[in-house]
């Protein structure tokens, strides 16, 4: 019996170390991953994160992860071209030649910009919740925000970006609000249609000019009862009249590339882990999605 228990023991002992050994190296890219936020998002603010826990899931397993800051509210060529700018500097001082860049919400088309305009640095794009045709929460806010609501969300874009640690970078909620309409996205997109399904609901190329294109997003709104914020989702959801959506983007509005799921029971905050991590719990964790993620891209030698 006492040799029994000590080889079970053994054996357990060997499993562990073969599972943290794994673990060590599951979300370990061959290319920098580069978090791109979305619509009055910022990189961190203090210690809290936009993509709250999310560089620090990814680092545990092995990956390099670098937050970027581009204006909180603008066009997605402005932010893309601020995004550019760092991208060329993350590869300066890592030496890598290229990265993976994953975008939430606006994030979406800013990360498709770079890699459309400097496809040679760039591995891949995971759309997260974006808005890749438009959002119709936009297009309400185009046809009745009054102008006095834009100079509100130009003041608050710039205290994210302040207080991210970068009050020199423009607001133009106009601009934001534009770009991330139907028109302003179809316009963007025939501009830069990568990955972009030429379906209404369909996949984009999963390949286009050596760079992956995926997605993912939810479809849920009350996910968690502790979380308050979920509430204005019930207004916003009400501009897609039924259908499918995660409170600010419809499901096939997020598609691009290969869609790894769109019905995740998860809002648009949720799929960046916020707020605080107060996510649906009776749904894959929001940092599991990202470390899967970061293995699927490992195993495609990204």
């Amino acid at each position: 019996m006492k040799k029994f228990v000590l080889r079970l023991c053994a054996v357990l002992a060997l499993s562990w170390f073969s599972l943290a050994a794994q673990a060590v190296g599951y979300t370990q890219t061959k290319y920098p991953i580069v978090l791109v936020h979305g619509l009055f998002g910022y990189d961190s603010i203090g210690p809290y994160d936009y993509f709250y826990g999310v560089a620090n899931a990814l680092r545990s397993g092995g990956a390099h992860v670098y937050l970027v800051q581009v204006s909180a509210a603008n066009s997605t060529e402005v932010r893309g071209e601020q995004l550019l700018t760092q991208v060329q500097q993350i590869l300066a001082v890592t030496g890598a030649a290229k990265v993976n860049l994953i975008g939430h919400s606006h994030g979406s088309p800013t990360s498709r910009y770079v890699a459309s305009v400097r496809p040679d640095l760039v591995a891949s794009v995971t759309s997260v919740g974006g808005v890749n045709k438009g959002s119709k929460v936009a297009d309400v806010l185009m046809g009745y925000a009054p102008e006095s609501a834009y100079t509100v969300a130009e003041a608050f874009s710039a205290l994210m970006s302040t207080l991210g640690g970068d009050p020199t970078l423009p607001q133009d909620a106009h601009g934001a609000v534009q770009s991330l309409s139907t028109a302003g996205s179809l316009a963007f997109n025939e501009r830069h249609p990568q990955g972009v399904p030429a379906t209404p609901c369909g996949e984009g190329a999963y390949q286009e000019g050596g760079i992956y294109y995926f997605s993912w997003s939810g479809a849920k709104i009350l996910t968690n009862p502790l979380d308050v914020v979920d509430l204005h989702f019930l207004l916003t959801t009400l501009a897609f009249n039924g259908e499918p959506n995660d409170g600010l983007v419809a499901t096939c509005s997020s598609h691009l590339g290969k869609v790894i799921r769109d019905n995740y029971k998860l809002n648009h905050l949720d799929e960046v882990n916020q707020m605080f991590g107060l996510t649906n719990i009776f749904e894959t964790n929001p940092l599991t999605l990202y470390r899967q993620h970061a293995n699927r891209l490992q195993g495609l030698g990204l």
